[in-house]
């Protein structure tokens, strides 16, 4: 007969049981809104096919009207007329017959029995629509103006009330999401998205129409392997390039942004000689000069470094931008940029100044162009304002940019060393730039070199015992940057940084 001292192990054993049990019960009965983790095999069965005939029907959608054509042609004569309706009749009738081929096929794929066979046949695997803005980043497809301009038609001031949209504008979105994929983008082009694009932007009155056709071409450009196709279009690059002469900043913004491109590609010689005429470089030169939206600035500024960075191109495009005032237009940039922070204590666009900077830098290494970015003193001293700048880790990237363009410059402007010497803001500034330079090999040679330059003649000019007392005050300061900076490059990596320094240069 058991004892009460036996029988309680006994149920405190049951009652750990039962707790265990409810524990695992309660894990095995997950949240609605917290569903288990899929298996590794489960995760490569998701689909992510975009159906074929739903591509083509977009791209259908697009057509021009025939009324439309026929307004357009109204002041030409009938056989221009004619011969646009009949162009539009032919992408029309060769959409429908791959459209019907296509519905075919998939017909024959659904077959379970069959669908393995044809696995190998249908390369049109791709995101879905709802998820292909994230993808678009994944591929480096950067179209973000498209998605702010494409979601204001949602939101005037009622939210909760659904607005119609224009049904061509939303397929031109779906497609403009779409293009950011290869092989989506390759379906496209294959299907007559290029020629139904053209055609659209021959006939369109719209500033909105104009813009998504810009982004869907944009985006297809981004793909080398497009790049032929596009150049081949009869009569797109010059369609392109006549956007230039719009006012709408949206459709700007993407022509630059098609442009720079255009010219990175295979293709480029084909933009550049498009480019090649100076009423052209004129309204290039006017927008980036005179624009006070910031997204176009940008991309007309990169469109700029598109030019100089590709060689081809720069050969064709870079002599007839400086005849035409690329050089004052960079000092009036970099004085604009400046001056909008105001006391200098806060950078409003640190971006837009980086990218101004990096357009000196390079232009400040090109033979033809040194000599007339060194021989300007005012450009000279408005880039030594942003090494006096406080918050230096705020625009890291712009001071950096700044001390690879002090260094060059002063290759040419040597009588400006003694003006830097006493300058102690512009000293204490270089010294403070000194662990932004730490992993850059190029900007912390240009930044020791610079910091040489100034302490040799310092040396040689006869100097006051308080002058000498702030420049010692000065290093004493700094004087931890200067130790950890050296602790970090040991003199063991000194004669091969100076080697891997004068390739970087001999290669530029």
């Amino acid at each position: 007969m058991a004892t009460g001292l036996e029988q309680r192990p006994i149920e405190e054993d049951e009652e750990e049981e039962a707790l265990v049990e409810e524990k695992r019960e309660e894990e095995e009965e997950a949240p609605s809104h917290l569903p288990l983790a899929p298996s590794s095999s489960e995760l490569f069965d998701v689909s992510t096919t975009v159906d074929p005939s739903y591509i083509i029907s977009l791209i259908r959608r697009l057509l021009p009207s025939n009324s439309s054509v026929e307004k357009q042609c109204q002041g030409g004569d009938d056989k221009d007329s004619s011969v646009q309706a009949s162009e539009m009749n032919y992408l029309e009738q060769n959409l429908r017959n791959k459209l019907t081929a296509t519905q075919v096929l998939e017909d024959l794929v659904s077959d379970k029995s069959l669908a393995d066979s044809h696995e190998g046949k249908l390369d049109d695997r791709i995101i879905s629509p709802e998820n292909s803005l994230a993808s678009s980043k994944g591929n480096g497809m950067n179209h973000e103006f498209g998605k702010e301009e494409r979601s204001r038609g949602f939101d005037d001031g009622q939210s909760g009330v659904a607005e119609t949209k224009d049904p061509w504008e939303d397929c031109g979105c779906t497609l403009w999401d779409l293009s950011a994929s290869r092989t989506q983008a390759e379906f496209m082009v294959n299907n007559f998205i290029l020629e139904v694009l053209l055609a659209n932007m021959h006939v369109s009155k719209s500033s909105r129409m104009t813009e998504i056709c810009l982004g869907i071409i944009g985006n297809l450009a981004c793909h080398e392997v497009l790049s032929n196709a596009i150049v081949s279009t009869s009569g797109l690059i010059e369609t392109v390039v006549e956007q230039l002469f719009l006012d709408d900043s949206a459709c700007l913004s993407e022509t630059f942004r098609l442009l720079a491109a255009g010219l990175q590609g295979s293709g480029s010689i084909s933009w550049a000689e498009a480019l090649l005429h100076d009423q052209i470089l004129l309204r290039v030169l006017w927008i980036v000069g005179n624009t006070l939206n910031p997204t176009l600035l940008e991309k007309s500024i990169e469109f700029l470094l598109a030019i100089i960075d590709t060689q081809e191109v720069a050969t064709i495009l870079i002599q007839p931008l400086m005849k035409l005032g690329l050089p004052e237009l960079v000092v009036s940039l970099l004085a604009c940029e400046i001056n909008k922070s105001g006391d200098d204590s806060k950078l409003e666009r640190s971006s837009i100044l980086d990218l101004v900077l990096r357009l000196v830098e390079t232009l400040s290494v090109i033979n033809n162009c040194s000599q007339v970015i060194s021989s300007n003193e005012e450009l000279f001293h408005l880039v030594c304002r942003v090494v006096k700048l406080p918050d230096k880790f705020e625009a890291a990237s712009t001071c950096v940019s700044a001390v690879v363009v002090i260094a060059n410059l002063l290759v040419d402007m040597q009588h400006l060393i003694s003006e830097l010497s006493h300058d102690f803001l512009f000293l204490q500034g270089l010294l403070d730039i000194l662990p932004l330079v730490s992993y850059d090999l190029q900007a912390r040679n240009a930044l020791w070199c610079i910091l040489a330059r100034l302490l040799a003649h310092i040396q040689e000019s006869d100097i006051s015992i308080s002058t000498l007392r702030q420049f010692v005050s000065l290093f004493l300061e700094k004087s931890y940057l200067i130790e950890e900076d050296l602790e970090g490059h040991p003199m063991d990596n000194l004669v091969e940084d100076l080697e891997n320094s004068n390739a970087h240069k001999k290669s530029d």
